[in-house]
C-alpha cells in the first residue's frame, strides 16, 4: 500500500526527467527557460495515467488497449529493428571502448548466442540513446579520460 502512495510522485519525476526539464524549488536566477509549473506537471501526469497502465509482470508502463500512441512516436517493433540493424553492422571493441563498423556483409544475429546478443544490446543501450525529435539513435557523449 505504501508503494501506491509514492506512484504519482515517481511518475511525475519520470515524466519530468524524460522531458529534459528540471524541477526547481525556486526559479534559478540564470535560467532562460522557465521550469514547468506544478499544474503543468499534474496535467501531464493525469494525461499519462489516462493512456498507460503499470504492468506488474514486466515492471513497465504499457499503453492501454484502444489508446493510440502519441503522434511522431515510432512503434516498438521499428525501434527494435533499427537496434538489430545497428548490431548487425557494428560490434563493440573493448580495447577502444567504442563501436566498430564491420566491413563487408552485415552479421546474422541468428548465428550469435543469446548471451552475445544480450551483451551487445546492453553495450548499445549504454552508449546510445533514442532521440524522439530526430527519431534516430544518437551516440551519448563519451566521458573525457584524465
Amino acid at each position: 500500500m505504501k508503494h501506491l502512495r509514492m506512484l504519482p510522485t515517481l511518475l511525475a519525476l519520470a515524466i519530468t526527467a524524460a522531458s529534459g526539464s528540471a524541477v526547481y524549488a525556486q526559479a534559478p536566477a540564470a535560467s532562460a527557460a522557465a521550469p514547468q509549473t506544478r499544474a503543468q506537471v499534474k496535467m501531464e501526469t493525469a494525461d499519462f495515467l489516462k493512456s498507460h497502465r503499470w504492468d506488474e509482470v514486466n515492471d513497465n508502463w504499457v499503453l492501454k488497449s484502444g489508446v493510440e500512441p502519441p503522434t511522431g512516436v515510432k512503434p516498438r517493433a521499428e525501434i527494435k529493428a533499427e537496434t538489430n540493424q545497428f548490431l548487425r553492422n557494428n560490434r563493440w571493441d573493448e580495447a577502444s571502448s567504442s563501436w566498430v563498423s564491420l566491413k563487408g556483409k552485415p552479421r546474422d544475429l541468428s548465428t550469435m548466442t543469446r548471451a552475445q546478443v544480450r551483451a551487445e544490446t546492453s553495450r548499445f543501450v549504454r552508449t546510445h540513446t533514442f532521440d524522439e525529435v530526430t527519431q534516430s539513435w544518437v551516440a551519448r557523449p563519451q566521458p573525457k579520460k584524465k
